[in-house]
């Protein structure tokens, strides 16, 4: 049997500035308010369940407020040239350049800011939280951009 929980939405949202790259081309610098839907599957405990949904949304709302009204900068994008100013990063796309605080911004080890792959940060961000958790199998995230519009990731932790 496959047992699997659920916890989305709610207080799991963030409101962050991002832009994206396709084909070597940036976007315009935009935001949204984003919403985030966890499944975490595993094995029942002694106690009968994968894990408690207090604990579980605890721990994705504290990832959410990591993000929450910040500019969220791929680090690693090959499209972008990322400056360390020391009190502020500078982004420069194309023609157009951008220099804001540090405060302001959340660096991810990321090479593009798509619903996908911030999917995959909660993934891994989630997977680290849970470590000590044998009896869970994988974490699914999606990170839903707009109603009905969500990049999805899928983390098989069954092999750890």
């Amino acid at each position: 049997m496959k047992y699997k929980v659920s916890v989305e939405r709610n207080t799991l949202r963030f409101a962050a500035a991002h832009l994206t790259t396709s084909q070597g081309q940036a976007e315009p610098l935009h935001g949204h308010n984003y919403d985030l839907l966890v499944d975490v599957e595993g094995d029942l405990t002694e106690d009968d369940w994968v894990i408690d949904f207090a604990e579980l949304k605890r721990i994705a709302e504290a990832l959410c407020q990591q993000l929450d009204h910040r500019f969220l900068l791929p680090r690693d994008n090959p499209a972008l040239l990322v400056s360390d100013l020391d009190d502020a990063w500078q982004i420069a796309a194309a023609d157009r350049r951008y220099v804001i605080p540090k405060s302001d911004v959340c660096a991810l080890p990321l090479n593009n800011s798509t619903a996908e792959r911030l999917a995959e940060w909660f993934c891994h961000r989630l997977a680290e939280a849970l470590a000590e958790r044998a009896n869970i199998t994988s974490i699914t995230v999606g990170v839903e951009e707009a109603p009905g519009q969500a990049g999805w990731c899928t983390l098989n932790l069954s092999n750890r």
